[in-house]
């Protein structure tokens, strides 16, 4: 199963779910789209919102993730150990407000734990990659974070 998150930003995203209903595959593909949820398809099941519950159980399902590329979005899936296609939402496309998630999926990506998908590349090409793509373990650094604040603040 593929599982698609589009976050709860009311802007469009459409131009992920198109590349995504375009993909060569048999696999189920199941999208939390939010803003996006009146897409329509006949290849892809479109909720607007999923719960938390739902959501763990179709990320552990899942054989991979494409998702837009807020931090939560990505790091989830990472926490299970789960192959993640991240796509920034752009400014230029008015699906966000400015490219922050540019820099947020360069930075996975270059650290090895995403495969980006930008506007020029081909998510057939990319999910084939995620066939033998393996990713970085992820370790999160949350308390180490928390630490060193407090000790800021105390000093």
């Amino acid at each position: 199963m593929i599982l698609v998150t589009l976050g709860t930003q009311s802007q469009k995203f459409y131009r992920l779910l198109e590349a995504v209903d375009n993909l060569n595959t048999t696999e189920e593909i199941i999208a939390q789209a939010g803003g996006s949820a009146d897409y329509k398809s006949v290849k892809i099941k479109i909720f607007d919102f999923i719960n938390y519950d739902k959501m763990n159980e179709y990320i552990a399902k899942a054989n991979l993730i494409i998702t837009h590329g807020g931090t939560g979005s990505i790091i989830m899936p990472l926490q299970h150990g789960k192959k993640v296609i991240a796509a920034p939402r752009l400014a230029k496309y008015n699906e966000h407000m400015n490219d922050h998630q540019t820099e947020i999926t360069h930075v996975f990506k270059e650290e090895g734990y995403i495969l980006e998908y930008n506007d020029d590349d081909d998510l057939q090409k990319l999910y084939e990659q995620s066939k033998n793509f393996k990713p970085k373990k992820y370790v999160s650094n949350t308390q180490n974070f928390i630490k060193k604040l407090k000790e800021a603040i105390d000093s």
